[in-house]
């Protein structure tokens, strides 16, 4: 009796394309479906809220809608961040993961007014 052995398949340079593409987009959808979404607004030059609670240790996807007439600036030392935000525009700013703690961030253009902090939990 023979018993015959057959070489391993090798799967083409296509098929490990398209799977190298699916485990991508499946990677890329799970790490930004694990954002959680926050909201700042610039209304009269200041930020509402001005204190914004986050879960300590989780990445936040923060828009920053500026409704005022005039562009301002997000700016976190703290977070090391900062981003113009033009007049009536939005914008994203990914933040964290954060150990608990409070995180301050100014409004640039308007330093006296526009004043908050995020504080994880």
């Amino acid at each position: 009796m023979h018993s015959t052995v057959q070489a391993p398949v090798k799967p083409s340079l296509k098929t490990l394309k398209r799977m190298a593409l699916a485990l991508g987009l499946s990677i890329s959808a799970a790490s930004w479906a694990a954002d959680l979404p926050a909201l700042l607004v610039i209304k009269n030059h200041r930020f509402e809220p001005a204190e914004l609670k986050v879960p300590a240790n989780q990445r936040v996807r923060l828009t920053v809608h500026n409704q005022d007439s005039t562009p301002e600036e997000f700016e976190s030392h703290d977070l090391n961040r900062e981003k113009v935000i033009p007049a009536g525009g939005k914008a994203v700013i990914f933040i964290g993961p954060l150990k608990p703690g409070r995180y301050e961030f100014i409004g640039e253009f308007n330093e006296v007014t526009a004043k908050g902090a995020v504080i994880a939990e």
